[in-house]
């Protein structure tokens, strides 16, 4: 039977992003222990504090030593993993503590890591939601505690697409830029949007948004769909941006309609011509100062599914 490690992160632990939601013991946690338990499996809970603590439970899925020295995650291993997640953001903070433990440096890039990736298979992760909606939602996993159970122990595991990018961290859903002001408005910006060789905009559009996702939770704004469709699984991030246009008519007012240009493809660079611009990441802000570029990582990690 299983060692299952249930891991909660306090607010320190993922970048202040929990807003003290998760710094109180839940329900779901108690009750998913309970059914694992009846079905025989050994379980602990652990509430993180900081990158160390959740370090520390994810240095249980590590293999043995390897000759050449990595770390790597056991694929035969008998500890598994539930994250009791309020926000898609705790998610993905364990998803890139996972992705800065096993990464390799490319000077020690091993001959059994895929060519298309800078990462091997990441451990298969059980959710198991303390709030409704959020990525958990969208992707279909079971709700319910005993249901989250029941998946951990069938070991059906589906394997996703993950985006790395420059900045350091990872993408497990999809990023959002571009602000509103203080009406709800959206506030024009500027930049050069490059998809694989597609460029969507050299710089010289004003931009009222731009999407970058892997999964479908930024896919629309304000009911207009910015990509359309994105699959988690199909190696490719989906890319669009909205554009402002205005029809000139003869004798007549002019129109003003949104234009949407979309793009599919292995990588996105997003280089702002404006000092600065806002976004929200995973549902994490933050400012955009600079050129970033994004990558996919295909089926890079798992989740544990009915």
């Amino acid at each position: 039977m299983y060692d299952v490690v249930i891991l909660t992160l306090e607010e320190s632990s993922c970048g202040g992003t929990c807003e003290g939601s998760c710094a109180r013991p839940r329900t779901q946690v108690l009750h998913c222990s309970d059914a694992l338990r009846a079905a025989g499996a050994r379980v602990e809970a652990v509430t993180a504090h900081d990158d160390a603590e959740v370090d520390a439970v994810l240095a249980r899925l590590d293999a043995p030593a390897r000759v050449d020295g990595l770390t790597w995650p056991d694929s035969d291993s008998k500890v598994r993993l539930v994250v009791a997640v309020a926000e898609d953001s705790q998610l993905r903070h364990v998803v890139r503590r996972m992705v800065r433990r096993y990464a390799p440096p490319p000077s020690k890039r091993p001959a059994d890591l895929a060519p298309d990736r800078t990462v091997p298979d990441l451990p298969a992760i059980g959710v198991l939601p303390l709030a409704p909606g959020g990525l958990a939602d969208a992707l279909g996993l079971p709700a319910q505690p005993a249901d989250v159970a029941r998946a951990l122990l069938s070991g059906a595991v589906r394997r996703l697409d993950l985006l790395r990018h420059d900045g350091g961290s990872v993408v497990i859903d999809g990023a959002l830029l571009g602000a509103t002001d203080e009406k709800g408005q959206p506030v024009p910006w500027r930049g050069r949007v490059e998809v694989d060789d597609k460029i969507l905009t050299d710089g010289d559009d004003p931009l009222y948004a731009c999407v970058v996702a892997v999964a479908g939770g930024y896919a629309g704004l304000d009911g207009m769909a910015v990509v359309s469709g994105p699959d988690p699984a199909d190696g490719l991030v989906d890319v669009g941006v909205a554009v402002p246009a205005i029809r000139k008519r003869f004798l007549r007012p002019d129109t003003f309609r949104m234009e949407v240009r979309r793009a599919r493809g292995r990588a996105v660079s997003v280089t702002p011509r404006d000092e600065m611009v806002p976004f929200v990441e995973d549902g994490v802000p933050g400012e955009l100062t600079r050129k970033r570029s994004w990558w996919t990582e295909r089926h890079a990690w798992a989740v544990y599914t009915a």
